[in-house]
């Protein structure tokens, strides 16, 4: 009786550690800060400091630091205009950015600045192909939706496409520059693996991904 007991306890106590751990991994939404407006070099020195770099420390980035981010990335610039930071063709904003952080994956939400949860665990390796990709603590990948790409040829969509994603690589590398953060642009990406991880429909092209963190 008393093995008997012991078994069941242990099995509960397996069980109940295997749901807390699923619980406890379980991404949410996170509630992005509002930009530091105060913070930063002149546009003139980010210019001109302006690199990129392949070598990142490992220690995460604040919450605040990631909102600046992204909101120099792509965020809205003139809310009442539904307005963006970066410029896109006609408007069509086909551009997701999707953050891949060691907690998981995440859609930046820029009407509502916020970090829609994708999918948890640690992705990083598969947003690029460099070894430093896996170990920096911020990978953004640029996203185009062609669905939204409207009244253009299909022939013409990648380099809509394409554009839209560098206007705001181009975004994140002033923003770096004046922050003191290391950052570096890619194309080297295994597009079918990771769309496969991210689980992309067939009008979803990963573009780009970018790298961010502190120098290491």
């Amino acid at each position: 009786m008393k093995e008997v007991s012991i078994k069941t306890v242990y099995i509960f106590l397996v069980i109940f550690g295997i749901v807390f751990s699923t619980q406890a991994q379980e991404l949410k939404t996170i509630q992005l800060l509002p930009p530091d407006m105060g913070s930063g070099k002149s546009l003139m020195q980010a210019l001109s400091e302006r690199k990129s770099s392949r070598e990142f420390s490992e220690r995460e980035l604040p919450l605040q630091e990631i909102s600046s981010l992204l909101w120099a990335a792509n965020g809205l610039n003139r809310p009442s205009e539904g307005k963006h930071t970066a410029p896109s063709a006609k408007n069509w904003q086909d551009i997701d950015i999707y953050v891949v952080l060691k907690a998981g994956v995440y859609l930046y939400d820029a009407v509502v600045s916020q970090l829609k949860p994708i999918i948890d665990g640690d992705f990083r390796s598969f947003a690029g192909t460099q070894e430093f990709v896996a170990k920096a603590p911020v990978n953004l990948v640029y996203i185009s939706d062609y669905e939204r790409i409207k009244d253009a040829k299909e022939e013409n969509k990648p380099t809509y496409a394409a554009s839209d994603a560098a206007f705001v690589a181009e975004n994140v590398y002033l923003y770096c520059a004046s922050a003191n953060l290391a950052v570096v642009v890619r194309a080297s990406v295994d597009k079918e693996k990771l769309a496969e991880v991210l689980k992309l429909n067939s009008t979803r092209k990963i573009i780009l991904a970018q790298t961010v963190g502190y120098p290491k």
